[in-house]
This record gives structure tokens, C-alpha cells and sequence, in this order.
């Protein structure tokens, strides 16, 4: 069984190698900024779903048909009620971490999970949140971490595994889940479609 990844995102790449998988990387052409929602959690699983489900569609016919499972995700950070995607510039970094430092945010990440086995497709959605605490970070910090490059294209405009893992206090609930995907809600949803998350484990020598 094979585990495709519906998602550009080194950062979801490098977790699920390091949990053994090695998946095939389809990225989508889904535009976020035309899906709107009313919540984090609604966002960021109607956003895995549309890019899951384009995958899915890319796919149809081509060598990877057969048997796979496709994973699509997205994440959202929910600081008091203010849905916060990547900033995209230099500006709205500085923004963003101006109204984020000394607080707490809920980063929330949409999983879309598709199971297609001999001609059967199953679907899951589901959404996990973990809870963030930022440093007090100076204005000096603030651009230092503008100047690395690393914020403006991610979720909140942090990282946990990167240069902002020095400004992030703490996290209640998955870590992994801030990285931009839960493998504890992945093995449950694979679960729930009668897939082992074991049978994805990568040979070892």
C-alpha cells in the first residue's frame, strides 16, 4: 500500500519519513484564498479536502491508479477567533507576530484521508487542534525571523521545527500536528478505512 501526499509541504514530507513512510509527493493546484469558512476547523478541512480530492482526480488513470492511500492537509491558526493562514509578506509577518507574542493560539490542521482499493474509494475528514504558546519575542526578533525567509510562507507565520521553534514556549496537545500533520489522527483515520498504519512502514534492512 502505497501513501500519497497531497501537499508541497517539506515540513509534512520530513514527519512522515521520520515515522517510517516514504510517500509519493502529488502536489495540487488548489487556490486557498477562494475557500472561506466560518471557523479554523471548518477551513482547514474544506481546504484538505479540495486539494485531496484534486489529487485524487489528477491521478484517476495514471500509474499511481491502484491501490494507495492519499493524504491531503492543511493548517490554520486560530488566535482569538482571527483565522491566520501563511502571510505571504515581510509586512504581515511583522503584523502577525506583533499581535501573537506573549500569547496563545489554536493551530489547527484539516486532514482529508482517501483509501482506494480495487476500485473502492472511502473517505475521511477530520480536523486536530493543538494549543501554542508564543514567546514575548522583541521587535529585534521579530525581523530577525522576517529575515530568515521561514515565516511568510507558513501557517501562523511559525514553525516548531525550524528558526521559530526558539519562539514557541510550549504546545498542548500533538506536536506533530503543528508541523502540518497529526500521525496519531492519521493512524486513527486509517484505522476507520481498515488500513494498518504498519503496512505503510517502509522495508527495513
Amino acid at each position: 500500500m502505497r501513501l500519497v501526499l497531497a501537499s508541497a509541504s517539506p515540513a509534512r514530507l520530513s514527519t512522515l519519513r521520520a515515522a517510517g513512510v516514504e510517500p509519493v509527493v502529488h502536489v495540487s493546484g488548489v487556490d486557498e484564498s477562494v475557500v472561506a469558512a466560518a471557523d479554523a476547523a471548518g477551513l482547514a478541512t474544506e481546504l484538505a479536502r479540495l486539494k485531496g480530492e484534486a489529487v485524487l482526480a489528477e491521478l484517476a488513470g495514471t500509474a499511481h491508479a491502484g491501490n494507495f492511500v492519499l493524504v491531503g492537509c492543511d493548517s490554520v491558526l486560530d488566535l482569538d477567533g482571527t483565522l491566520c493562514g501563511k502571510p505571504g509578506t515581510d509586512a504581515a509577518v511583522v503584523e502577525r507576530w506583533r499581535a501573537m507574542r506573549g500569547r496563545s493560539g489554536v493551530l489547527v490542521t484539516g486532514h482529508h484521508v482517501v483509501a482506494v482499493r480495487g476500485g473502492r474509494v472511502d473517505r475521511l475528514t477530520r480536523a486536530a487542534s493543538t494549543v501554542v504558546h508564543f514567546a514575548d519575542v522583541t521587535d529585534a526578533e521579530i525581523d530577525a525571523y522576517v529575515a530568515t525567509g521561514e515565516p511568510q510562507q507558513v501557517a501562523g507565520a511559525f514553525t516548531i521545527d525550524g528558526f521559530g521553534a526558539a519562539f514557541v514556549t510550549g504546545v498542548e496537545g500533538d506536536p506533530h500536528n503543528v508541523v502540518g500533520l497529526s500521525v496519531p489522527l492519521l493512524r486513527t483515520m486509517l484505522a476507520e478505512l481498515g488500513v494498518r498504519w504498519t503496512d505503510l512502514w517502509r522495508p527495513t534492512p
